[in-house]
């Protein structure tokens, strides 16, 4: 199916590899632009990941910490044009989004510099010996430590915010981390760029520069995952290739956290109330939000729901002639455009399923924007593995509801998301009953707006119940840290003995 957020079963573990060049290509072309690199080998992964293993007590210092940070958001800031042009012309999404992107990546930098330098992150908590209580407390200090090496597994659809310098990097470092970054193979150029800059912030902070090291390859993805000294892993991808890396990390003789993102219906629910009073706002906004980034977002609304009747016809009306309207684009990689279009030929040519804009080739490089429509009875009578699955790419599935036990029914067969939302009236007396049965399956519940777009802030929640996520935390925002940290208690331990953070 879709590769979802760029990344494809090549990161799957079972596979035989041999180590080959690593190219840059041009996706509106399909040509090879220049070779960048050579697929690590078994024994330069084990070089990488003991290199950043020998660097990680240099991180303990947050003041190092906080200003690595800064000086790697600084020097991306500085290079700018050459990152954007860079990025470009491995990805296609052009300068204006790359340019916003950019900004993105920075401003998560400084915003992790600005938690290091906060310290509420560690969580500290003091107890002090009580001899009353039973039983008698000693005097105890907890805090949270780094883990240790966190390997990074780059997505393909944000080449720079959930890449090289992206939140996964930028947490770990934070927390105490280094990384070894496993590049995607969509956007090499780009991130070795990027892992240049990061390594010359280190240097410029008086840091070792292997806080940072990068590697290339399948082969390089199998071995990071299973070598000794990685602590934690960060992935954004597919369902296959994470499932893959998530086994991996659990058969391990020590298992490690695997802070997995990987596959996102984002179900949509709009109320018959919501359709009746704005069905043509409803229809141009969801068109806007599925095809945004070629509908390579891994918030991208996936499954709607809408009325039956007169109001849901207006809605569907709005949405086709919006998608008529739809310009053809280019996705990040002739693959992921073959996976794209194989998918909705197929799901098209489901009993049941009509595609009144049909998503499909526009030219030899490019994609035409489209959605499917059904009704609930359809997905409900057999047809459901066309709900179950998602589909990486300007496409989404309309159902059409008679009624609100099919509303009901439809979502208890939809899996784990990044977000559910939804469009409501004002005293929708529907919406508190929806409210609650959306809650379950998402992590971010929206409520009239789209889920395209995840704002870097301190109550974000960028993850969900399995399979939009292999874990409970969040991979966006202030508490992303936390997935590199782990807490530790002293007892009874002398001032001089205990961390800094600790004493008295």
């Amino acid at each position: 199916m879709g590769e979802r957020c760029g990344v494809a079963a090549e990161s799957a573990v079972t596979a035989e590899h041999v180590a080959e060049p690593v190219w840059s290509v041009d996706p509106r072309t399909g040509k090879p632009r220049e070779q960048v690199a050579v697929e690590a080998t078994a024994e330069e992964v084990d070089g990488a990941v003991r290199a950043a293993h020998a660097a990680r007590g240099a991180l303990a210092d947050r003041t190092a910490r906080a200003a690595l940070l800064r000086t790697a958001a600084d020097l991306l800031d500085g290079a700018r044009d050459r990152v954007v042009e860079a990025a470009d012309a491995e990805t296609a999404l052009g300068p204006a989004r790359l340019t916003g992107e950019l900004a993105r990546t920075t401003a998560q930098l400084r915003y992790f510099a600005d938690i290091v330098d906060d310290g509420a992150f560690l969580d500290v908590r003091i107890s002090r010996p009580d001899p009353t209580t039973t039983p008698p407390t000693p005097d105890l200090r907890r805090m949270k430590i780094p883990l240790g090496v966190v390997a990074v597994y780059a997505a393909g659809n944000f080449p720079l915010a959930f890449s090289v310098p992206g939140g996964d990097t930028a947490s770990a470092l934070a927390a105490g981390c280094p990384v070894v970054i496993k590049a995607h193979p969509d956007h090499p150029a780009t991130s070795e760029l990027c892992a240049a800059l990061l390594r010359r912030a280190a240097a410029e902070t008086g840091l070792p520069q292997d806080v940072v090291v990068l590697v290339h390859g399948f082969g390089a993805g199998v071995e990071l995952i299973r070598h000794p000294l990685v602590a934690a892993a960060g992935f954004t991808g597919s369902v296959t290739g994470g499932r893959a890396l998530f086994d991996a990390a659990a058969a391990r003789p020590v298992p490690i956290p695997f802070h997995g993102e990987l596959g996102s219906l984002n179900p949509v629910v709009i109320t018959e109330a919501a359709a009746e009073e704005r069905a043509e706002e409803l229809g141009a906004g969801l068109a806007g939000s599925m095809t945004l980034g070629q509908g390579q977002f891994c918030t991208k609304p996936g499954f709607v729901l809408a009325p039956a009747g007169e109001a849901g016809d207006r809605f569907e009306a709005a949405l086709t002639a919006a998608l008529k309207d739809a310009e053809p684009g280019v996705m990040l990689a002739g693959r992921m455009r073959g996976h794209f279009l194989t998918a909705t030929y197929e799901d098209a040519q489901v009993e049941g399923i009509a595609a009144p804009v049909h998503p499909g080739p526009a030219g030899p490089h490019t994609v035409q924007a489209g959605y499917l429509s059904t009704d609930a009875a359809t997905l409900l009578d057999g047809q459901r593995h066309v709900l179950l699955r998602e589909t990486f790419g300007p496409v989404t599935l309309v159902a059409r509801y008679g009624s609100r036990e099919e509303v009901s029914a439809v979502l208890a067969l939809v899996p784990g998301n990044l977000t559910a939302t939804l469009q409501m009236a004002d005293e929708d007396p529907d919406a508190p009953a929806l409210l609650a049965e959306l809650t379950p399956l998402a992590g971010r519940v929206l409520v009239n707006g789209w889920p395209t777009g995840v704002a870097v802030a301190d109550a974000q929640h960028h993850g969900g119940p399995y399979p939009a996520t292999t874990s409970p935390f969040t991979s966006v925002g202030g508490t992303a840290i936390e997935r590199w940290l782990r807490p530790v208690a002293y007892q009874s331990t002398p001032q001089h003995l205990l961390p800094p953070e600790l004493r008295d």
